[in-house]
């Protein structure tokens, strides 16, 4: 059976346009490289053409991976997530209190989490220790160092 994964629209979109690209873009560059190794004759001793079959064995495996994610992919509607608790899509700024410092954060789907934009994985040791707290909770997240106790100061959609 195949997994289901979740996603926001902006998630499920770049999934379909990275298809979308191996398919109209990839796929035919690969098959014209196929086409020019042929051209140069002997096949049985073509390297160019072995590799560019092999790349293509490979961009078929991407895209049928690629296609059954997207096909399996359910979207999460984030115009009624509940702000009083943590949950997948909250926008949540929290303070790790030995420190001090504050952070914002974003939870989402495994496979949408990005550091640089600041979305984390509700599978992540964070993600796992914020999920289900309500403003003003402390989060005790396991980490490789030990426990890190952070404070909920604010939850956002």
């Amino acid at each position: 059976m195949a997994q289901i994964n979740y996603y926001s629209v902006e998630g499920l979109q770049k999934l379909k346009d990275e298809l979308h690209q191996m398919k109209t873009v990839q796929r035919p560059a690969i098959s014209n490289q196929i086409a020019e190794a042929r051209d140069k004759g002997d096949l049985s001793e073509n390297a160019e053409y072995d590799a560019a079959k092999e790349a293509q064995g490979i961009l078929e495996m991407k895209i049928a991976k690629l296609e059954a994610i997207v096909s399996n992919a359910r979207l999460i509607d984030d115009s009624n997530i509940d702000t009083s608790k943590v949950f997948i899509l909250s926008k949540v700024k929290i303070k790790n209190v030995a420190n001090g410092m504050t952070m914002d954060y974003t939870l989402v789907a495994e496979n949408e989490a990005n550091l640089k934009e600041k979305k984390i994985s509700v599978e992540s040791p964070i993600g796992k220790g914020l999920l289900g707290k309500s403003v003003g909770d402390i989060a005790d997240v396991q980490t490789p160092n030990g426990i890190i106790k952070f404070e909920i100061l604010e939850i956002g959609r």
